[in-house]
């Protein structure tokens, strides 16, 4: 009923609108025409008049002239007639306009010296009145007076006001008539089916069974496509039900936490037999020569974690770049290993790359170019062309890598990670409009002016975008490609339901926070208490201290690592009395020394520590510990488990997960981190100490009041944080993600 309401009054306001602009179109044509004719029969008959009276006044003749104005100034509409002299006083005067005419007359005077005709519209005793004045010549042709007629003009007005009433009366018709066809068009076409179609609906939804006999459907051209969607959406209930059913089951268990156990029974549910084609720059799993003999290790990343029992799950393919130096003797002809290599549960696929390819994609393109300009930190961004062409070509290996791996494959699932195969998603969906692909992106997304930066920005987000799915970490850095998309490209973007429309394609732009593994996977060992692992780690370093911090990260120009220890220095400044309580320890793992500003700064980072600890330390005491080196997972275990603090101070970061490893770590609670509000991890750690990483006095002040803190505080923050983590885990984010690439729709070209 309120649609039909909102479409009369719309319908009632848009006629009403167009019957008032026509009237007063009609009105002002009508009373211009009017007009027009008024004055052309004033002057033919003023002209007329004049011939007449002409001889009457040259001849001084009134009482005859009188006589003739008398007779003529009585005809239909004519108020009156006036004859005046050259002065412009009056000679002769129709009598009842004899009190409203001025002396000396000044349109008498006008027609006299313009020697032609004049007229005007005028108010004369309260009435509209238009008024005509002609010179008269004698037989001489000289101007011997003037000759004004006044006509009465109200039956314009007259005729003005009858063209309202009709128009009126025509719009109220008109009204009568829309409003009773649309509510009979909306009954019979619309509202009516609709009802009985949400009935037919309705019947379906309930009927018990197994959903594959569905009620006879509903007939109506209109509404065909509706019902061909609906009758599809019952045949599928009842899957969709029993997948429910499992979900809940696991969700309802006492005590449920996603492990990889669950994660393992979550997707037999939501994949059943269908398997997932994964890419990624680096591999999960390595072959290396250790003198005449080749193991296998896993390097260190959250990715492998989170993604590896998935794989072994649904036997997926994963396709990565083979870097290690057995790869190559480790694979069959496909380029194909079956790992773990222990225990076979799926396939790696390696792609190979040359010196120059990989210099230009990923030391040069990737990581000179996207990552600075991604990140944000003042570091300029390097675009060449050579990186482009390098870019463009791994992409396209990736790409053919995945479809050929795809090519029996009925609508595969497809998920590339982070920012190195930006290009992937469409050189994919060209190939396969029925693939259902997602590309995940690790690292923080920037805002339009700073990626219009890129000479490339274009084919970037275009190639992004033939992504059915697109994730970030936060909502923000969603919002930021979408403002992006919506200044570079010509599409439609849906900020309801966070869509981008393009070229008929659709692309899902979706938060997926990642996160740590839980419970961690360490060496099995009982862990020590926080006092016995302070103890043993500074004996070993040969320190003396009450308090200490840590910090880990790569060495990169992102992880405000100098800031931080500037931090440090301005503690022992302004709090002299932490002198030889308070040291702080960096595990910085150097990376990417190929590339000059990364070596810089790595000098910078050696050299502030040698700077401050000249300044401050004493025998027996340093403030910065700097272990610079490659650390597995259990030897930074035991840092998180000695640190009174932990220090994340990110300049801009798409999550940071050293802030979430380290939370997990610290069961105890007895522990505070200091966070970064540039961290994607910021958004979900609230309870941490917040701080600006470029306020060096702000992060000052936070290492003292983390100091200062008292137990239960620490163990109030710690434990809200670890249960956000420990419910928020990385198979949380691997079975979220995957589910939604799973139920993303797919329109085939």
């Amino acid at each position: 009923m309120r649609i039909t309401i909102r479409l009369i009054v719309s319908l009632l306001i848009v006629v009403g609108l167009a019957v008032f602009v026509f009237s007063l179109y009609q009105v002002r044509s009508e009373e211009r025409r009017l007009a027009r004719d008024l004055e052309r029969r004033s002057l033919i008959f003023a002209e007329s008049l004049r011939e007449s009276v002409a001889p009457l006044i040259a001849s001084n003749r009134p009482a005859r002239l009188s006589r003739i104005v008398e007779r003529f100034g009585n005809r239909e509409r004519l108020r009156g007639v006036a004859v005046f002299d050259t002065e412009g006083s009056i000679l002769t005067l129709t009598g009842n306009l004899k009190s409203a005419i001025a002396r000396p007359y000044p349109l008498a005077l006008d027609a006299v010296i313009e020697k032609r005709p004049t007229g005007r519209f005028a108010m004369i005793d309260g009435r509209r009145t238009y008024i005509c004045t002609v010179p008269v010549e004698g037989e001489d042709g000289v101007i011997v007076g003037a000759l004004t007629v006044f006509y009465d003009t109200s039956y314009i007005d007259v005729r003005l006001r009858e063209i309202w009433k009709d128009n009126v009366l025509r719009f109220l018709t008109l009204s009568l008539l829309l409003v009773l066809s649309t509510v009979l068009v909306v009954r019979w076409s619309i509202t009516g089916p609709i009802a009985r179609l949400a009935g037919w609906a309705r019947e379906m939804r309930t009927q018990r069974g197994d959903g594959t006999s569905p009620v006879a459907p509903l007939r109506g051209d209109m509404l065909a496509p509706l019902i061909s969607e609906v009758t599809s959406l019952a045949k599928s209930l009842a899957v969709a039900r029993s997948r429910a059913d499992e979900e809940v089951r696991f969700r309802l268990a006492p005590e449920f936490t996603w492990t990889s156990r669950t994660l393992k029974e979550y997707m037999k549910v939501e994949l059943g037999n269908r398997k997932l084609f994964l890419a990624s720059n680096r591999e999960p799993y390595m072959h290396v020569k250790e003198g005449s003999t080749v193991k296998w290790i896993i390097p260190a990343g959250g990715l492998v974690t989170a993604l590896d029992p998935l794989m072994k799950v649904c036997d997926g393919v994963w396709v990565a770049h083979g870097s290690a130096d057995a790869d190559r003797e480790s694979v069959d002809g496909r380029n194909t290993v079956r790992v773990p290599p222990d225990d076979p549960q799926y396939t790696l696929k390696r792609i190979w790359l040359t010196k120059d390819e990989e210099d230009g994609y990923y030391y040069g393109f990737s990581n000179e170019g996207l990552w600075p300009l991604c990140h944000i930190t003042h570091t300029r961004p390097v675009f060449r062309l050579e990186d482009w062409v390098c870019y463009q070509k791994v992409n396209g290996l990736f790409a053919d890598a995945l479809l050929e791996e795809i090519a029996g494959e009925e609508s595969p699932l497809v998920l590339i990670q982070d920012y190195h195969l930006a290009l992937v998603p469409l050189l994919v969906k060209r190939k396969r409009p029925d693939a259902k692909v997602a590309l995940f992106w690790h690292i923080p997304w920037p805002n339009p002016e700073s990626f219009g930066i890129c000479p490339w920005r274009q084919e970037i987000l275009i190639g992004m975008l033939g992504a059915d799915l697109l994730g970030f970490h936060i909502q923000f850095f969603c919002n930021n490609f979408l403002d992006t998309v919506d200044r570079f490209l010509e599409s439609h973007t849906d900020w309801e339901q966070f869509l981008v429309n393009r070229g008929g394609h659709s692309t899902l732009v979706k938060p997926f926070p990642i996160s740590v593994d839980y419970p961690p996977q360490l060496s099995g060992e009982e862990a020590p208490d926080k006092d016995t692992a302070r103890e043993s780690i500074l004996k070993e370093l040969n320190v003396e201290a009450r308090y200490v911090g840590v910090g880990v990260d790569r060495i990169d120009y992102t992880k405000g690592i100098p800031e931080r220890f500037k931090a440090v220095e301005r503690l022992l400044e302004k709090y002299p009395e932490l002198v030889g309580q308070f040291t702080f320890i960096e595990l910085g793992a150097p990376s990417r020394d190929h590339i000059r500003k990364y070596r810089e700064l790595l000098a910078e980072v050696e050299e502030m520590v040698e700077n401050i600890n000249w300044r401050f330390e004493t025998k027996k005491w340093k403030p910065i510990v700097y272990l610079k080196a490659h650390h597995s997972h259990e030897e930074i275990d035991r840092y998180y488990r000695a640190a009174d603090l932990c220090m994340v101070t990110s300049l801009h970061d798409g999550m940071n997960l050293v802030a979430k490893e380290f939370v997990i770590a610290r069961p105890d609670g007895d522990a505070v981190l200091i966070l970064s509000q540039f961290a994607g991890a910021s958004r979900e750690l609230k309870d941490a100490m917040i701080v600006n990483p470029y306020d060096v006095e702000e992060m000052a002040e936070a290492i003292k009041a983390a100091l200062s803190m008292t137990p239960a505080e620490r163990a109030k923050r710690m434990k809200l944080m670890y249960d956000m983590v420990k419910e928020n885990n990385i198979y949380r984010w691997a079975g979220k993600l995957i589910t939604a690439l799973a139920h993303v729709r797919v329109q085939a070209e």
